[in-house]
């Protein structure tokens, strides 16, 4: 609760630095808002981002998958031979299986750390992209500030705003147009 309640005194302070100065430049002093989330969805270049994580990870999640079924059947093989086999070769057996699942273990850290790189990088593109956007629209618009309204993965900073001022429409118009 103490970070939802800080957040709003930030947005809070920030609106009303933004009139403040607004008001000194004679400016309307207009502030607005957009959903970032929807911007990636809803853009064509978003779309194609989201799309090229989710078959990243579904390849990644294949060869896991793949893995995953050699180690059950080994595993299998270990329990239905233990009784039959010498002491030395049910050691060597178990070392296999014990080799094969920390390279098991390593892949998916890896493959872990390869989509969380790519997720980061598409995100900081997309956020670079969708501030080019929001700028354009906020300058031809005479905006001072535009907030994130925030949702349910993040912060929300905006409890409220009036449709008037909610230029979501606008920035994925501009984004594609900037974007294609």
């Amino acid at each position: 609760m103490r970070a939802g309640a800080a957040s709003v005194a930030v947005a809070a302070g920030l609106l009303a630095l933004f009139q403040a100065g607004a008001a000194e430049t004679a400016e309307s002093g207009k502030v607005g808002v957009i959903q970032q989330r929807a911007v990636v969805e809803k853009t064509k270049a978003g779309k194609r981002a989201l799309e090229s994580i989710r078959e990243f990870q579904a390849s990644r999640q294949r060869i896991i998958s793949a893995d995953d079924q050699e180690l059950k059947k080994l595993e299998d093989e270990l329990k239905s031979q233990e009784s039959g086999l010498s002491e030395s070769a049910k050691t060597k057996k178990q070392e296999q299986f014990r080799a094969k699942f920390e390279a098991y273990q390593r892949k998916l850290q890896d493959f872990n750390r390869e989509l969380q790189q790519k997720q980061k990088q598409m995100s900081d593109d997309m956020q670079k992209k969708i501030d080019e956007a929001v700028q354009a629209v906020a300058d031809k618009g005479g905006f001072v500030a535009v907030l994130d309204e925030g949702g349910v993965a993040t912060i929300q900073v905006v409890l409220y705003a009036h449709q008037s001022v909610d230029l979501t429409e606008q920035v994925i118009k501009e984004f594609d147009r900037r974007n294609k």
